[in-house]
C-alpha cells in the first residue's frame, strides 16, 4: 500500500513550485498531489484530492495565503498546513498559529531542512523555524503575571525551549542529557498545565501570555 505523504504546494512562484517538486519527489517518502498558486484553488483541491500536508505560502500575490487557514476548517479539512514563506511579521506568525498552521519554515533555510520540517508535522509534530522562534518570543508585549502553579521547573523550562526551537522529543532528549520519556513526562505536564493537547496549541499559550515569565 501506499504511505507516502501526499501534498499541495500552494505558491505563486513558479520557479520555487518547480523546484520545491523535484525535491520533493526525489525522496520516496513524499509524493506532490498537486501545484497551485490561489487560495481558491487549494480549497478546491483539499476538497476533490486526498491531501495529508500542504506547504502554503504567505504572500499569494496579493492575496493572503493565510486565509486558506480559515477556509479549509470549514470544509472539515483534517491534514496539517506548513507555512513556507519569506518572511511574515510577528503578528502574522501568532495569527497563522492560533489559525491552525502546524508550523513555520522560511524560505532562506535550505531546503534540505524542508523535508525534516514536512515530515515532523506529518507526525502531529510542530515545526518553528529557529528565526522564527525568536520573533514569537519577542511578539508578546504584556506577559500576564504568572500565579505559583503556572511557574516552571527548570526542566519544564528547557522542554519549553526546544519545542519552541522546533525540536522532536529524541532532539530535545539528547540536548538535556535526559531520556526521551522523560521529555515526554514534561511534556504531558505543559499539557496540563495549560489545557492544551497539541505543540502548536502550547507554542501558541506560550508566547502569547507566559514566554517573557517561562523562558526568562
Amino acid at each position: 500500500m501506499d504511505k507516502r505523504t501526499r501534498i499541495l504546494i500552494v505558491d505563486d512562484h513558479t520557479l520555487f513550485r518547480e523546484s520545491l517538486t523535484r525535491l520533493l519527489e526525489a525522496d520516496t517518502d513524499f509524493e506532490v498531489a498537486h501545484v497551485c498558486a490561489s487560495v481558491q484553488e487549494a480549497v478546491r483541491t483539499i476538497q476533490t484530492m486526498e491531501i495529508d500536508v500542504v506547504l502554503l505560502d504567505y504572500d499569494l500575490s496579493g492575496e493572503l495565503g493565510i486565509r486558506f487557514l480559515t477556509q479549509s476548517k470549514l470544509v472539515n479539512f483534517v491534514g496539517r498546513v506548513l507555512m513556507v514563506t519569506s518572511g511574515m511579521s510577528d503578528a502574522e506568525i501568532l495569527h497563522a498559529i492560533e489559525d491552525g498552521a502546524a508550523g513555520i519554515f522560511l524560505k532562506n533555510s535550505p531546503l534540505a531542512e524542508l523535508i525534516q520540517a514536512i515530515s515532523r508535522v506529518t507526525k502531529g509534530e510542530t515545526w518553528i523555524d529557529p528565526g522564527v522562534a525568536k520573533a514569537l518570543i519577542k511578539a508578546v508585549r504584556h506577559p500576564s503575571e504568572p500565579t505559583a502553579n503556572e511557574k516552571l521547573s527548570d526542566r519544564e523550562r528547557d522542554v519549553l525551549r526546544g519545542i519552541l526551537e522546533g525540536l522532536s522529543n529524541k532532539e530535545i532528549s539528547l540536548r538535556l542529557g535526559i531520556s526521551e520519556s522523560t521529555v515526554k513526562a514534561s511534556l504531558q505536564q505543559l499539557f496540563a498545565r495549560t489545557g492544551v493537547r497539541s505543540r502548536s496549541q502550547l507554542v501558541r499559550i506560550a508566547v502569547e501570555k507566559h514566554s517573557a515569565d517561562w523562558l526568562g
